[in-house]
Formats: C-alpha cells, sequence, structure tokens
C-alpha cells in the first residue's frame, strides 16, 4: 500500500486530503509544518509528499530542498494557493514533481498522485537496474592477470576507444565489456550485446543494422537495429570473427564513416556508437587464411585487452567459488551455504575446459541439486569434476593400491551422499551386498554418519 504524506498548515484541507486518498486504498499520514514533515520523513519511508508551499516555520521550498537530500527520497507535489512562475521554476529546479493550484480539485489531485507514484517506482527500478548491472561487470579475483586486467579497464574505459577483448570461451570476455561500459563516459546510456556467433549469417546484417519492411521475404515490419539501439552508448559485438565477410565490410564502414543505411533503405542513419568486440580466435591467423578482414581487425583493435584462462589463474578459483555460491544460494531462495575446503582442492585440482563459466555452471548445479545441504563437500561436486579433480600426482601415493583405495572411498562417499546416507539403497546402486559395503567402509575409514 503506498505511503503519503501531506503537509498543509490547514486542518480543514488535511482532514479532506486524508479522506479523499484513504478512499483510494492509501496509507496517509499528515504533518502541520515543514519541520514535522521532516521528523515523519525520519521514521518511516514515504511514496509521495503532498507539501503546501506556505508553511510555519520553515516554509515548503525549504523543506523539498532537505526532502531532496534524502536518500530514499518520495517524489514531492506542490500545493499552493498563489504561487508566482518564480516559485514554479524554483520548485521544480529543487526537484518538486508537480503543482496542485488551491482550491483543490479531487480528480486532478488524484492523477497527480498515481503519475507521481508511477514516477516513483520507474526511479526505484532503475536504480535496480542499475545496481544489478554493477553486479554484473564485478570482476572477482585476486590474482596477478586479473588485478592488471582491472587497472588496464580503470585506465582505458573513460576514453572512447574501440576495444578488442580476446580470450577463450567462458573466461569473461563479456564481464569485461561491462565493467568498461559501467566505468565509462557512457555509463548511463546502453550497453546493447550482439552474438556475432549464434545469429545465421544471413540474418546478421539485419540484426546489427535493422531492416526496412519486405526488404526481404521474412521482414513484416520495420526492425530498429543494435547499432541504433546503442546510439549514445556501447555496442559489444561478441565472437566478431564469426560474421561473414560481406557483414564485416558494412561494418568497417560503419566504424568508418559513423553511419550506416539499414538493410533495404536508402537513407543514411547517423550514430554514436562506441564498439567493443570480442573473439575466442586468433583474428591475425583468420586474415591469413582469407576469413577476417585485415583492414576491420586494425579498427577494432585500437585498446586489445586478453582475459587469462581459469586454468592460469586457478589461485582465483576459491574466490569465484563462493562468490558463485553466494550470488546463486540468493538467486535461489536458499540459506547461506558454504564449501569445505576439500572441496575448493578438488575444484583447484580441474583443469576447467569451459573457464569460469563452466565453474559457475557447477555451482549452480549443487545449489540446485542439493536443495537441504548447507555445507558442500567434495561428494557433492559433478562426477567430470569430482574425478578429474580428485585425481593425486604420483607423488601423492606410494602404490596403486593407495591411489585406488583413495578413488574408490571419493567415489562411496559420493553415492552415500547421493543417497541420503541410506546403506541398502547405496549398496543396490553400488551393487553390492550390504554387509560388504559395511567392510568396505570399514577399511576404507568411512564412519556410517558420513
Amino acid at each position: 500500500m503506498p505511503n503519503i504524506l501531506i503537509v498543509d498548515d490547514e486542518s480543514a484541507i488535511r482532514e479532506s486530503l486524508r479522506g479523499v486518498l484513504e478512499d483510494e486504498d492509501y496509507s496517509v499520514t499528515d504533518a502541520a509544518s515543514g519541520e514535522a514533515c521532516l521528523d515523519q520523513l525520519q521514521q518511516k519511508l514515504f511514496d509521495v509528499v503532498l507539501l503546501d508551499i506556505w508553511l510555519p516555520g520553515i516554509d515548503g521550498l525549504q523543506t523539498l530542498e532537505k526532502i531532496r537530500e534524502l536518500e530514499a527520497a518520495p517524489e514531492v507535489i506542490i500545493i499552493s494557493g498563489h504561487a508566482t512562475i518564480e516559485t514554479a521554476v524554483r520548485a521544480t529546479k529543487l526537484g518538486a514533481f508537480d503543482f496542485l493550484e488551491k482550491p483543490l480539485s479531487v480528480e486532478k489531485t488524484l492523477i497527480l498522485v498515481k503519475n507521481a507514484l508511477d514516477a516513483k517506482r520507474l526511479r526505484n527500478e532503475n536504480r535496480e537496474l542499475k545496481k544489478q548491472a554493477m553486479r554484473r561487470s564485478e570482476i572477482v579475483g585476486e590474482s596477478i592477470p586479473m588485478k592488471a586486467l582491472r587497472q588496464q579497464i580503470q585506465l582505458m574505459a573513460p576514453t572512447n576507444g574501440r576495444v578488442l577483448i580476446f580470450g577463450e570461451s567462458g573466461t569473461g570476455k563479456e564481464l569485461v565489456a561491462r565493467a568498461i561500459h559501467a566505468q565509462s563516459l557512457r555509463k548511463d546510456q546502453m550497453f546493447v550485446e550482439v552474438n556475432c556467433a549464434a545469429i545465421p549469417e544471413d540474418l546478421i546484417e539485419s540484426e546489427l543494422f535493422g531492416h526496412r519492411r519486405g526488404s526481404f521475404s521474412s521482414a513484416g515490419s520495420d526492425k530498429e537495429g543494435k547499432f541504433l539501439k546503442a546510439h549514445g552508448g556501447t555496442l559489444f559485438m561478441d565472437e566478431v570473427g564469426d560474421m561473414s565477410l560481406k557483414t564485416q565490410a558494412k561494418v568497417l564502414r560503419t566504424l568508418e564513416e559513423q553511419r550506416f543505411t539499414a538493410v533495404g533503405s536508402d537513407e543514411p542513419l547517423t550514430v554514436d556508437v562506441r564498439v567493443i568486440a570480442s573473439t575466442n580466435k586468433d583474428l591475425e591467423e583468420e586474415i591469413s587464411r582469407g576469413n577476417f578482414r585485415e583492414d576491420l581487425f586494425y579498427r577494432l583493435n585500437v585498446i586489445p585487452f586478453s582475459v587469462p584462462p581459469l586454468r592460469e589463474r586457478k589461485e582465483d578459483i576459491p574466490l569465484l567459488a563462493r562468490h558463485f555460491l553466494r550470488e546463486l544460494s540468493a538467486h535461489y531462495g536458499r540459506s547461506r551455504r558454504e564449501i569445505t575446503d576439500e572441496a575448493i582442492d578438488t575444484l583447484m585440482r580441474y583443469s576447467w575446459p569451459g573457464n569460469v563459466r563452466e565453474l559457475r555452471n557447477v555451482i549452480e548445479r549443487i545449489v540446485i541439486m542439493n536443495p537441504t545441504a548447507t555445507r558442500f563437500d567434495r561428494k557433492h561436486l559433478p562426477p567430470l569434476v569430482y574425478r578429474d579433480g580428485s585425481r593425486r600426482s604420483g607423488s601423492e601415493f606410494m602404490t596403486l593400491h593407495q591411489a585406488r583405495a583413495a578413488y574408490e572411498r571419493d567415489y562411496i562417499l559420493k553415492k552415500l551422499d547421493d543417497n541420503h546416507g541410506n546403506i541398502s539403497r547405496t549398496a543396490e546402486v553400488l551393487g553390492l551386498e550390504r554387509s560388504h559395503l559395511y567392510r568396505k567402509m570399514k577399511t576404507l575409514g568411512i564412519a556410517v554418519k558420513e
């Protein structure tokens, strides 16, 4: 229920407005002075304040000025019986949402309150979206390569130079692009992404530049392209090495001229866009094969970034794993989860061919598949990671028997966990007699409670 605060020194007006607003199911509080208004705002969050301009003590404009300094400031509608244009201009500059003139119109009052509530909601949504954008651009890692990468972003982001990000799939190239945008002069404008590898060759030009209705068989209406959507902001072209040579030529021309024509149109459109591109390919090798234009490469590669694979910064795995665990536990409505040092050790032994994306997927899987567990151990990890990450180097085992026993212990622990500690069900899954499993557990040092 929206909270409305009425501030007027006339009790009749306060009572009249209270009745009207409460009939619309609003929660209403009133105050007779600017000082009382500010006291109320310290005690409770309000969505809209109806504020009389003529008040005893500090007046409405002084009160408005102090309201706008609050962190979660409500929308303010000024009430006045004889406001001048000068007063109106000053109130607008101080952040007033709108004006109501006395005598008050019930219909206009309700419309303005509704509009102010809509504006407050949009402002809150925008603030939350910005927070989410900042979280999505957070680069986790304290390894030397990641510290160097953050420094490079901090240095280069405020410029308008084009960026080309190199890195294997799953290393976080999009995250770097978002971090550059978030620290750039364009941070308040759009960040638009397009995956050049995911769009069929015959549609990529339409996706980037838009098209006009009837320009090809499936073009049933006009479409705005990514370049135009990103006007004033940043366009992130992911896996740019997968574009056709024809599309590369049009992208090059757009970068050179800062204008283009939509598919099926002769009208040139001018844009102001910062382009950030990424690739998991060796573009110089693609150039030698005739698959990528050399002139486009030099246009894009003004500021090169390189994102290291996870296997080259394994010291970041504990930070990343715990970061993803917090994020995903919150996302799925789970209470705080922990991951043991033993599980972390296993994660650090795995080769991570899918890089950070694969690590995030693994953490998401164990959160989903173990809804009641609050502490994740090595046995909770997926079989591929578990088997590969549980391997010891030859120096850790004196004999083959020791290595096999270690693997058997880990495997039985995993199956026990899968079956919630039920010995009979675990024995059935393993194809063992129940008594045989008990003996095996005793030999391997596995307590029944595990």
